[in-house]
């Protein structure tokens, strides 16, 4: 989708939906991404769009970080999306079920980035350095689609990977000398476990998640910003919520975040 027209229609038809969520049944064929290349540039042109509805962006999530959902979703690596300002709410958070198509959530570990990153792939030891605070979240996410295995990682990743906000516990600055890898963390739903796992379920190491966002930013001339968020991926199998659920995280070391759905 070389066709500039064509690549603000379909910015156009995936913010409008965003808005407005319910089962999208994808974008005309003459206006879908072929690949990730050409996701990412729609998705630039999907967040103009936004914004002007939700504030900038600020902050990133990253996704499907497990194998088994890049086979599933037949793609290579995982995949970012943007966090727009109107979606970020402090603990305990709202987001009502009726707002969203099919709201779910994730049980993630956050960083906010407390300098800018120079321009080009930064080393691990500059990155580690610009993580001003770790936090507990819960990302919230909304299939938003007819069918999303029917739409292709391309689409996906334009429309930011089922983003759809996050809740945010207390920042942990004093971070560093804990072992993010081996912290485990679990879900309840209305008061019952829901899952369980470990930083290392995040692509071996949390940090190894925000090392690939910040170079696959860099390819695309970008890099990471003082203040913004980004959530690493889930420690746990995403949950799907009924209306009034009431959902809480719990991070080793880290501490605890709820919501309302």
């Amino acid at each position: 989708m070389a066709d500039p027209t064509d690549l603000q229609a379909a910015a156009g038809i995936l913010a409008a939906h965003r808005l407005r969520p319910g089962a999208f049944p994808g974008l005309p064929e003459t206006l879908r991404p072929a690949d990730l290349a050409g996701a990412r540039r729609l998705q630039d042109a999907v967040h103009e769009r936004l914004s002007a509805d939700l504030g900038p962006r600020t902050g990133w999530k990253i996704g499907c970080t497990t194998p088994v959902m890049q086979r599933f979703l037949g793609i290579p690596e995982p995949c970012e999306g943007g966090i727009f300002q109107a979606n970020i709410q402090m603990s305990p958070g709202r987001f009502p079920a009726a707002a969203h198509h099919r709201i779910g959530v994730e049980c993630e570990i956050a960083v906010r980035i407390g300098r800018d990153l120079p321009p080009g792939e930064p080393d691990r030891a500059a990155l580690e350095a610009a993580v001003e605070a770790v936090l507990p979240a819960i990302e919230v996410v909304d299939d938003r689609y007819a069918d999303f295995a029917a739409l292709g990682a391309p689409t996906l990743l334009a429309d930011d990977f089922f983003q759809a906000g996050c809740v945010l516990g207390p920042p942990v600055t004093d971070w560093r000398g804990l072992d993010l890898a081996a912290l485990s963390g679990r879900m309840l739903v209305d008061g019952a476990e829901a899952g369980s796992g470990h930083g290392r379920d995040v692509l071996g190491h949390p940090l190894n998640a925000l090392a690939w966002l910040a170079g696959t930013l860099a390819r695309r001339g970008r890099s990471l910003k003082t203040g913004e968020i980004v959530l690493l991926g889930s420690l746990v199998q995403t949950q799907w919520l009924a209306p009034g659920a009431r959902v809480a995280i719990e991070i080793e070391a880290l501490g605890r975040a709820e919501m309302e759905a």
